[in-house]
């Protein structure tokens, strides 16, 4: 148990759905108060920080990030993902399963989850695969893997290619109660080695390039299947504006689909890549104008529930050379609130309290992670202190990750993480 106590004065609050001006008291791993004024609660042998202002959020959740422990850990451990990630303010995070071994047995869930937790400074939820060695071929044993904890099951980075397999999928899943969450890709419209978004941009780059038909056909077929199977189906990192309308239909008819962006796709398009420059190389690719203007519609009007980094670190070698040689991948964890805070909301292109949701409450009520996502008395003390006031630049020497793959680097930003409790325990302060 935690027996540090705490007292964050003159925070801006989020809670409840408000911003406030309150106090929060913190003691054995929980908040054991908030108030106007807590000075008659506070034990003797108590620390005080005055954030004068700044803004407290519940601890930011994401489902969807990559540790590349075990097997690639010269691109990012858990230690440095987990650090990277109390940097940008998450205090829960959801790893994938596209590590060597794959998380696809009891024992290698139970194993990787006890690295999560001794090595990990934030909570990190472990997914276990769909399929054997997530082959897409032969399904793992969901009931064993729920037993041992498994978070969800995806074999992201690879989607189902047959239908039949996805849909024994959802309906041994849904006799579980658990979520499948699926990186949506149909190899079969994969052509030509592709590396970014088909279009006029590539053609002008000279470089191959990838259908979004890819994508929203194979989520076509799996909206299809979920109606079928009732399974809570999480579809990844939507890029194409057919599939915010597909998942918009979908939910009109009540099935039982949840979905995520990236910030990255919010924020960019296949016109802003200045050159062939493997920090632009990522999958799905960046779209067009018109696919990034409708998933930041779809944001606001709550067909896709959550923002999700997809936070995946690559060695400084694998981006070099041009795209057609680089991995696929970009970093998020240390630039999504940053970035998001100055672009959408200091542009009033969303509010504050909408990007926290997206951020925060809404990933931690659709997976139903009871104790994230929220600050009340009695809950985890997992939250962030974020500096909304002060500019500052992303420098890539200030990364906590073991990946620099970002061309975020460099840009300008308000929103700074300013501190992050896990449990009541300081993971991240800002250096003064």
């Amino acid at each position: 148990m935690n027996s540090q106590k705490l007292l964050l004065k003159n925070g801006l609050v989020y809670q409840g759905g408000q911003l406030q001006r309150l106090d929060l008291l913190l003691a054995d791993g929980l908040i054991a108060a908030m108030g106007s004024d807590l000075t008659a609660l506070l034990p003797s042998d108590c620390q005080t920080y005055d954030l004068q202002g700044k803004l407290v959020s519940p601890g930011l959740v994401d489902v969807h990030v990559h540790y590349r422990e075990p097997g690639f850990t010269y691109k990012e451990t858990i230690k440095t993902g987990t650090q990277a990630a109390a940097h940008g303010g998450f205090t829960t995070v959801c790893a994938m399963p596209n590590v060597s071994p794959v998380p696809d047995t009891p024992e290698l869930l139970n194993a990787l989850q006890k690295r999560n937790h001794t090595d990990g400074c934030v909570h990190v939820k472990q997914y276990a695969a769909i399929t054997q060695k997530r082959a897409g071929k032969q399904l793992n044993d969901f009931k064993a893997l729920k037993a041992a904890g498994a978070f969800a099951f995806s074999d992201d980075g690879s989607g189902i290619q047959t239908a039949g397999t996805m849909y024994a999928a959802m309906k041994a899943a849904a006799a579980e109660n658990m979520p499948l969450v699926e990186h949506i890709e149909d190899d079969s419209l994969l052509q030509n080695k592709g590396v970014m978004n088909a279009g006029a941009r590539a053609t002008a780059l000279g470089l191959p390039g990838m259908l979004g038909l890819s994508e929203s056909s194979q989520l076509a077929r799996d909206l299809v299947l979920a109606q079928q199977t009732g399974v809570h189906y999480h579809a990844c990192h939507l890029s194409t504006r057919q599939s915010v309308e597909l998942v918009r239909l979908a939910k009109a008819h009540h099935i039982n689909v949840t979905c995520e962006v990236a910030p990255h796709h919010l924020l960019l398009a296949d016109e802003d890549i200045p050159a062939d420059d493997g920090f632009y190389k990522m999958n799905p690719p960046l779209r067009s104008v018109q696919d990034r203007e409708a998933l930041l519609a779809g944001l606001l009007d709550g067909t896709i529930d959550m923002i999700a980094t997809d936070h995946a670190p690559h060695a400084a070698a694998e981006k070099e050379g041009g795209m057609c040689h680089a991995a696929f991948g970009i970093t998020g964890s240390e630039t999504a609130f940053a970035l998001l805070y100055t672009q959408l909301v200091r542009k009033h292109k969303a509010r504050l309290e909408q990007l926290l949701d997206w951020m925060s409450i809404a990933p931690a009520k659709c997976f139903g992670m009871s104790k994230a996502g929220a600050l009340f008395v009695g809950k985890p003390a997992d939250l962030a202190v974020f500096d909304l006031e002060h500019e500052f630049e992303l420098q890539k020497d200030s990364y906590f990750s073991k990946g620099k793959n970002t061309p975020f680097t460099g840009e300008k930003v308000y929103g700074a993480t300013y501190m992050t409790f896990v449990s009541g325990k300081l993971v991240y302060k800002k250096e003064d």
